[in-house]
């Protein structure tokens, strides 16, 4: 009966697997989205940043910044912005420099 009960658990291993498989790439989307978010708000509120034009993407613990700002000293703002959020462990700098009314 034992070795019924063992082949039975492993039966359901692989369908458990695939939902777990999904399941995990959904929870993995919920967090990028969920610290895109977080560090938009950060630059959002950050003083002497433009962040109207930056986009924030996520992925893991990586956040990619791109777009533009209109001037040199807010790239730097910017990623300093993105760097203090809890949960960034690496930010990609793919801001350019755009001055206002261009």
């Amino acid at each position: 009966m034992a070795g019924a009960h063992a082949q039975m658990v492993g039966s359901d291993a692989e369908p458990t697997t695939a939902v777990s498989g999904t399941a995990d790439k959904k929870a993995l989307k919920a967090a990028n989205r969920k610290l895109q978010k977080t560090v938009m708000r950060s630059l959002s509120q950050t003083r002497g940043l433009d962040a109207s034009n930056i986009l924030v993407v996520a992925r893991g613990a990586v956040v990619t910044l791109a777009g533009s700002v209109p001037k040199a000293e807010q790239v730097e703002l910017a990623v300093s912005a993105a760097r203090a959020v809890s949960g960034v462990t690496e930010v990609r700098n793919d801001l350019t420099i755009r001055p206002e009314g261009l």
